[in-house]
């Protein structure tokens, strides 16, 4: 007994989040009801037609039916039909409309969520939530909800007319009923588990798919082919047993309903026939019990239907709530960033990506308006990461970043991003036009005028014009039809239509060939002036000229100051510039920032700085 409460209260609790979810999704409840209303009548109408058989049956003639009789029956077969005809149309609409305010709500979701959560969840998985699960949850609502209301109705309604015409073979009946739903409930939760894992398996295939297919170029240069599609078709196989264990426990479900209305039928019609002969029966009702025991026996078979999609459904948005209850980025605070001339300050800066994993330790200096700081050092010393804490894409674990007197977790989310212009190492591209890459994020209109000044000064002006469509050349997915050097212009040119104030480079030119590389440092030098600049680089060659140069090892910053600074003071930025830039190295006391090699000379004694520091200087320099 208390093993069935206890069953009953987690069947109960599985089924919250699904009503929760449906609730949420504001279906419309007066078409919904309508819906089903018209469903019930249609149903309510069907349960005439067995009492009008038993007549015919009965002895009841043609020739006595009056035209109004006849005009009644086929008025009422007409509504029948019209009536379900709407119904299915209506739960169908509003299956739709649900299931597109679900997806617009994950959709939503999925573009405020933090950084963190697409670290930790593959984005086949997330593609499958808004695909899959959701289409489950339409089938259920468009396709079996009305057979809930309808076929309570129909059983209910057939088993009353059946105790008034004979209560004691509707008595029969409840000696098996009973018996199909002990052997059918099992089967109903077998089929949850199974339709649980069949989700969960599909969001993995898809996620396994994206992966792939998205990177269908190194899968190919490495000759990954054959691993791939190993490990694609054990998705397919796993995937094809769970559809093997569904079909098992449906190919026992239809055949068992199917053997429960044949034994009914036999058992009604045995003893049907000898109440027959006896008189305590006539033809007509035994035909009537006959077409209302299909009338109770159909509507199970649809309810069975019905609870196995809702376990399919308990399952899908099982998931789809998980997701949405992730926490997302607040966007809104309490004050807009705006254009100031502030230092940005990094204040005793800690962060991990999992607990008790520091990846960034205690980090401090200052970096001033208009002058450009350059982040150096070994890989794997956290550099990108503080890009990403200043993109504020997590929350530092201790400490902050400030402009000016401010933190910038004060400030909302968009626009303190919208101060920021990042050029990566990658500069990814979204499939469409140069045109639409350009005016990307913008929320503003760009003329024609304006994003070929841009083009201009990014250095991509005459490559574009070069091309045969202009600027409204398609990039291909991620930009794969332009070079490196050609999507990093088009990045530069973003960023200057961005205008931003701040302006944080990642490697931006250390994927490029010397020609690409020179233009591009062309383009830099153009979309740097005026701002402050955040440039992580590893070729020292390229940011000997910065205002202030921090060495970070290992999460922690390990030297700071200028270039000439360092090498008097940091042995490992010594080591690093005696392999780039071929220098000599005295040691310390002896001066080595007068030692440097005639070749770069220029890029490190008698520096002027200007406004608009450059990285790298000019390109000779470079």
């Amino acid at each position: 007994m208390e093993n069935t409460k206890s069953r009953q209260k987690r069947q109960g609790a599985a089924m919250k989040p699904f009503l929760k979810l449906l609730h949420q999704t504001k279906p419309s409840y007066g078409l919904l009801t309508l819906a089903v209303l018209l469903s019930m009548i249609s149903t309510l109408v069907g349960l005439v037609i067995p009492m009008f058989t038993k007549n015919l049956v009965d002895g009841f003639s043609i020739s006595s039916i009056s035209k109004l009789q006849i005009a009644g029956i086929a008025g009422a077969f007409i509504a029948q039909t019209i009536a379900g005809g709407i119904s299915i149309y209506l739960l169908n609409y509003v299956g739709q409309k649900t299931v597109a305010a679900l997806r617009d709500r994950l959709w939503r979701k999925f573009l405020v969520l933090p950084v963190s959560y697409f670290n930790d969840n593959r984005t086949g998985e997330s593609v499958s939530r808004m695909t899959n699960d959701t289409g489950i949850l339409k089938t259920l609502i468009s396709e079996h909800l009305a057979s809930l209301f309808t076929g309570v109705i129909s059983i209910v309604g057939s088993i009353s007319v059946l105790l008034y015409l004979n209560w004691k073979m509707t008595l029969v009946l409840f000696t098996v009923l009973p018996l199909s739903a002990l052997i059918l409930i099992p089967l109903g939760r077998q089929m949850y588990k199974i339709s649980k894992g069949t989700q969960d398996e599909t969001a993995s295939f898809t996620a396994t798919l994206s992966g792939v297919l998205s990177e269908i170029r190194l899968v190919k240069s490495s000759g990954a082919e054959q691993r791939e599609y190993e490990a694609g078709r054990t998705g397919i196989m796993n995937l094809l047993s769970f559809g093997i264990r569904e079909g098992k426990i449906s190919a026992m479900i239809s055949p068992l309903v199917s053997f429960v209305f044949m034994m009914l039928l036999v058992v009604i019609i045995g003893y049907g026939g000898m109440q027959v002969s006896s008189g305590a029966l006539t033809a007509g009702e035994l035909v009537a019990f006959i077409l209302y025991l299909i009338q109770i026996v159909m509507p199970l078979t649809q309810l069975t239907q019905f609870f196995t999609q809702i376990q399919k459904a308990k399952g899908a948005s099982e998931r789809i709530i998980e997701t949405l209850t992730v926490e997302e980025e607040v966007y809104e605070g309490a004050e807009e960033a705006v254009q100031v001339e502030a230092p940005i300050i990094i204040e005793d800066l800690s962060f991990g990506y999992k607990s008790g994993e520091q990846v960034l330790d205690k980090l401090s200096f200052t970096m001033q308006p208009g002058q450009v700081t350059a982040i150096v050092g070994p890989s794997g010393g956290g550099k990108t990461t503080l890009f990403s804490l200043l993109e504020r894409f997590y929350q530092p674990d201790h400490g902050g970043i400030k402009l000016g007197s401010k933190p910038v977790s004060t400030f909302s989310l968009r626009s303190w991003r919208k101060l920021i212009g990042y050029v990566s190492q990658e500069s990814p591209l979204l499939a469409g036009t140069i045109a639409d890459n350009l005016g990307y994020g913008l929320d503003r209109e760009v003329s024609e005028a304006e994003m070929r000044r841009a083009a201009e000064m990014a250095y991509a002006d005459k490559f574009i014009e070069e091309l045969p469509d202009g600027y409204q050349t398609d990039v291909g997915e991620r930009g794969v039809k332009l070079s490196g050097g050609q999507r990093q212009r088009i990045a530069i040119a973003r960023a200057l239509l961005r205008d931003p104030q701040i302006l944080m480079l990642d490697e931006a030119t250390s994927s490029l060939d010397s020609q690409s590389e020179a233009v591009v440092q062309k383009a830099l030098s153009n979309l740097m002036k005026g701002r402050t600049t955040i440039v992580i680089a590893h070729r020292l060659a390229t940011v000997v000229n910065a205002d202030q140069i921090v060495f970070m090892e290992k999460g922690r910053i390990t030297g700071r100051g200028t270039h000439e600074e360092l090498l008097r003071s940091h042995e490992l930025y010594r080591e690093f510039a005696a392999q780039q830039l071929q220098m000599n190295t005295p040691e310390p006391e002896n001066g080595l920032a007068e030692e440097v090699s005639a070749d770069h000379a220029q890029n490190t004694g008698g520096r002027r700085r200007s406004a608009h520091p450059r990285i790298g200087g000019s390109l000779s320099e470079s």
